[in-house]
């Protein structure tokens, strides 16, 4: 065995002959050198890898992106109703209707304060027509107990007290 110390060109140790290969020595920084084409375990495609880039990262990537294998469609076939409010990119699995413009939103932007409705004008839901009936009660309530709060002076402190 010839033992003259020989560097690895990928991360620059000195080894043996026996031991400068890639394999023999477990080479972190063999990805740099050693150009492979690995394949995809889903759908058994080869996936290109650019020298320098890590291949568990690339095929990754290939599997979260364009795989074509059954369990990776069908994850991102699940989430495809895009919000329509201009700049927001958030897919839910469902569609989330507004009950006014009729168009399709995320979680967020579903109410029509939140997505600047087009459809105003056009009638409530029936919800819609309940929550406006309790919020003009509650501020008639409020408005009625603040008028007629001003208008008792016997509940005031100030008032003498007859025992």
């Amino acid at each position: 065995a010839d033992f003259l110390p020989l560097k690895c060109d990928a991360c620059e140790r000195l080894f043996c002959t026996e031991h400068v290969a890639y394999a023999q020595h477990g080479c972190t920084s063999a990805y740099k050198k050693d150009v492979q084409v690995p394949v995809c375990p889903l759908c058994n495609t080869p996936v290109p890898v650019r020298r320098g880039e890590m291949p568990d990262v690339v095929v990754g990537e290939h599997i979260d992106r364009d795989c074509k294998s059954d369990p990776a469609q069908r994850k991102r076939k699940i989430f495809t109703n895009k919000c329509l409010k201009p700049g927001c990119k958030q897919k839910e699995m469902m569609k989330v209707i507004c009950d006014q413009c009729h168009k399709n939103y995320c979680l967020k932007h579903r109410h029509p304060l939140d997505h600047d409705c087009s459809g105003a004008g056009r009638p409530l839901s029936k919800a819609g027509h309940a929550a406006v009936a309790r919020a003009e009660a509650s501020s008639s309530k409020a408005a009625s107990a603040s008028s007629s709060g001003a208008s008792r002076p016997a509940d005031s402190p100030s008032a003498p007290a007859s025992a």
